[in-house]
């Protein structure tokens, strides 16, 4: 691999939100608190993990609801950075955004395993008649066979139609109080990680459009970053508002969460 090894891609999408909007504002705060000088460049493994970020921009997108066009697009450039034979961290947006992403994941890792920290399970048939809902983005990703196995750490809203769901594909559903079930060692093949930022504790993330207490923390959130096995070969940050941030925290948490993320794609590369 020649250049930077990791690339970051920007997805300025809030459409398929079905609360609040202001997501789409989210990839240019997370790039602002990467650059901000009041943290530095490097991760908690020492390493300059921003002197290995390509920032390559935005996918084009018209950001309209339930736009399958908007879709395609997102899943052309994912693909167009794994065909580079990059890894890649995408900042979003809201949810909807990681299906299209493990489009073009499914067609390059056949064995990919995602692990998805939330408050949400993401997993409804439909909400509000919209199958490309930030609600539904794994139900449309487990119906195209995106990924061997799906682990979700954090859940703490699962309506009985989600428990359904996760049922039905075998989903590992883990809540906020039972961080011991939590495995690395039985996850294989490649790695594909997703953060929806209200996983956390609105105490540590109060920047996100549904506001559930009784979160992770961060520290919580890397432990599991620094326990998985390898390779990383993917990454998204998503549903960051910063309409409804304070003095840019929770922005500053999806920076520190990229800035590990990188670190452990390198470290498991």
């Amino acid at each position: 691999m020649t250049g930077p090894a990791i690339s970051l891609l920007g997805i300025p999408l809030d459409a398929n939100s079905s609360f609040l909007f202001g997501c789409a504002e989210g990839p240019d705060a997370i790039r602002a608190a990467l650059r901000s000088e009041s943290s530095n460049r490097a991760s908690e493994r020492s390493v300059d993990v921003l002197s290995v970020l390509d920032d390559v921009g935005d996918v084009d997108i018209s950001n309209e609801r339930g736009s399958y066009d908007d879709a395609d697009a997102i899943t052309r450039a994912v693909a167009a950075q794994l065909a580079a034979d990059r890894r890649l961290i995408t900042l979003g947006g809201d949810h909807s955004v990681t299906y299209p992403i493990l489009r073009a994941f499914r067609d390059r890792y056949h064995d990919l395993t995602v692990v998805h920290i939330d408050a949400h399970p993401d997993i409804y048939d439909d909400l509000d008649g919209n199958p490309l809902s930030h609600a539904s983005p794994f139900a449309r990703a487990l119906e195209d066979s995106c990924m061997n196995k799906l682990v979700q750490i954090g859940i703490r809203t699962a309506t009985q139609h989600q428990v359904e769901q996760g049922e039905r594909w075998d989903v590992t559903m883990i809540r906020p109080r039972e961080l011991d079930r939590f495995d690395p060692s039985d996850l294989t093949g490649p790695i594909y990680f997703s953060i929806d930022l209200d996983g956390l504790d609105p105490s540590a993330a109060p920047g996100v459009s549904h506001h559930e207490p009784g979160g992770l923390t961060v520290r919580e959130v890397l432990d599991v970053i620094d326990a998985i096995p390898g390779p990383i070969v993917g990454a998204d940050v998503v549903e960051l508002n910063p309409q409804r941030d304070l003095i840019d925290m929770t922005a500053m948490v999806a920076a520190k969460l990229t800035k590990e993320l990188a670190g452990a794609m390198l470290a498991t590369s």
